[in-house]
């Protein structure tokens, strides 16, 4: 016995320019019927929050699927799987294509090569295909923008989810976030975490889709915009408190990156911030009253 709802859409080409557009959604669980032997054209995410079942691979491996659990199902790749036929499952499947999906599998969250991911839990990628699934009722305007929208945030929290990063995501990134701005190189950021370089730029490709350089330097560039519009700070002092002693290499850098010279970002900001914006993160569940804000 099992149960099923789904929906198929068929967004507009000017859709299509939202990067990511949902071909369609469904809500399954049971002792659900076996999947192909199939071959789609695009990429289908199956979240299995609970139950057993099995996944053939394209080399004809059969692997074990235990929920907490992600299915990556890639377009020209043969897939067949299926719930375990007395435990049986629970699924949720979004499909989706367009041409930001290149640039997700350069950054590690679409993984055509990892047909399996184990997960750590299924509670945020479920809430985004639930918000696929209330906005696919019959008439609504915005179905495929919200429904596009829903599968950016479906990739963040399944890579959120993956068990070989952790509940909290990679150790290493949070570190290196914490000491980005010390004047250190890759070698000696390393050698703090007890690692070879070679393993940190692998665990920093894994975590982040990047190097640890690039990483470093995404954290050093976001800081030193909050310096230059908020306070008046040198552009030479900006950059030795985000780990630049050389502030004409810190200027050739940031220009590079920014597409705009450091002074030149300023002057675009157009105003200054008395004692500088606050580090502190809002909670949107309570915002400040707006009279007890210090003045702008």
């Amino acid at each position: 016995m099992y149960h099923t709802w789904m929906r198929y859409f068929t967004p507009r080409p000017v859709h299509h320019r939202l990067g990511l557009v949902c071909l369609g959604v469904g809500l399954q669980h049971g002792a659900l019927p076996p999947v192909g032997p199939r071959t789609l054209d695009h990429h289908v995410a199956v979240v299995v929050s609970a139950g057993a079942g099995w996944l053939r691979t394209p080399d004809g491996r059969t692997r074990p699927v235990t929920a907490p659990a992600l299915l990556w199902l890639s377009p020209g790749v043969p897939h067949h799987y299926g719930a375990g036929p007395d435990s049986g499952w629970d699924e949720s499947f979004v499909d989706f294509t367009g041409p930001a999906v290149a640039a997700y599998t350069e950054l590690g969250l679409i993984e055509p090569d990892r047909p399996l991911v184990p997960l750590t839990e299924t509670t945020a990628a479920r809430a985004a295909i639930a918000r696929i699934a209330r906005a696919a009722h019959r008439g609504n305007p915005l179905l495929e923008v919200e429904t596009s929208a829903a599968v950016h945030e479906l990739l963040v929290a399944l890579h959120r989810a993956r068990a070989d990063l952790g509940g909290d995501g990679e150790p290493v990134l949070r570190a290196l976030a914490r000491d980005a701005f010390l004047p250190l190189s890759v070698t000696e950021h390393a050698a703090r975490h007890g690692m070879t370089p070679a393993e940190l730029r692998s665990a920093v490709r894994r975590g982040a889709g990047c190097s640890p350089k690039d990483y470093l330097l995404a954290i050093r560039l976001g800081r030193a915009k909050e310096l230059l519009a908020a306070t008046e700070l040198p552009v030479s002092a900006v950059a030795r408190r985000v780990g630049y002693d050389d502030p004409a290499y810190f200027s050739r850098l940031f220009t590079r990156r920014v597409g705009t010279a450091p002074v030149r970002f300023r002057e675009r900001q157009g105003r200054s911030v008395p004692g500088g914006w606050s580090r502190r993160i809002p909670d949107p569940e309570h915002p400040p009253v707006i009279g007890t804000l210090p003045p702008a």
